[in-house]
């Protein structure tokens, strides 16, 4: 029997302004990413711009939201405390689904909780710690979505200064090989969500996912229908080779741009829409978003995705 499910992405909302950054928060990877705010991401990112994508993405009534990371900037406790309220904003979090980015676990904080204050929008539902999520660790997470099943993958790591680089690690390698193939066999439509590329060469050195020609292996050998991420700040659609056909793998331009930054658009996000059935399914893909001289919210491209 058809189904259709309507699925929303967006990331890198780098939530404004910046607050809370006081002397005990200092160290040199925190104070150039300040430096770099006040220079130049300030100009980039608003938070009314972020509202005003949230406001278009309800009123397009998607079955779910999912958010592929980087809500924050250097990792302040006030900044965790302020995406954790914009979250309840977008939905409650059997509604919305978050994996952390480069910027939200950004570096050393103390005993801070940091990233766990989003527990309610990554953690597994019932169903995923039946099929393959590991009650013990927070990553990977699986839901359900009525025909889908969302896996969510921690790829954010702390860095040196000037580095924002990912790792999946051995770990969520094997669980998430485990979850997908736990997935196809209830013949649910699987998407896999990340915040870096999870191909070799999507994105500049020292900005890359390290595991990525491990995280493809599995991938291509396991099964997926779509892959979310973000990190590049880019409206981009590439495919990898998977046992049964391609498997796409999208990222997605910021949700907060105001305005455009070299290669990267002004604010969009990603509405999928997901037909058919196990073993005949199609996803078409629309961008919402701003777009030069107009202040309103428009589909930006439609297209069907391998």
């Amino acid at each position: 029997m058809s189904t259709t499910f309507t699925l929303a992405h967006l990331s890198d909302v780098h939530l404004s302004p910046i607050v809370g950054f006081t002397p005990r928060h200092w160290n040199a990877k925190r104070a150039l990413g300040f430096i770099n705010w006040q220079r130049k991401r300030r100009f980039v990112h608003r938070r009314s711009v972020a509202d005003q994508i949230v406001a278009d993405v309800k009123a397009q009534a998607p079955g779910h939201v999912a958010i592929s990371g980087d809500l924050i900037n250097i990792g302040l406790p006030a900044e965790y405390e302020a995406a954790a309220l914009w979250l309840k904003s977008v939905g409650a979090g059997k509604d919305v689904s978050v994996v952390p980015g480069n910027h939200d676990i950004y570096t050393p904080i103390g005993s801070d909780p940091g990233v766990a204050r989003w527990a309610a929008h990554m953690t597994s539902d019932d169903w995923g710690l039946a099929h393959g999520a590991a009650s013990d660790r927070p990553f990977p997470y699986v839901r359900r979505l009525g025909p889908l099943a969302l896996v969510g993958l921690n790829s954010a790591v702390e860095t040196p200064p000037g580095i924002a680089t990912g790792r999946v690690g051995a770990d969520q390698l094997a669980a998430v090989a485990r979850c997908l193939a736990q997935s196809a066999q209830a013949g649910l439509y699987r998407v896999v969500m990340i915040h870096h590329p999870p191909l070799p060469g999507l994105t500049r050195p020292h900005h890359e996912l390290l595991d990525a020609a491990e995280l493809a292996a599995v991938l291509a050998s396991t099964g997926a229908n779509l892959v979310l991420h973000g990190h590049t700040h880019l409206a981009t659609v590439n495919t990898l080779a998977g046992l049964r056909g391609p498997i796409p793998i999208v990222g997605v331009g910021s949700a907060s741009a105001a305005r455009s930054r070299g290669t990267e658009p002004l604010a969009q996000y990603n509405l999928l829409r997901i037909t058919g059935q196990p073993g005949s399914w199609q996803t078409t893909l629309t961008r919402r978003g701003l777009r030069v001289g107009s202040a309103h919210i428009v589909d930006l491209d439609t297209r069907v995705l391998p």
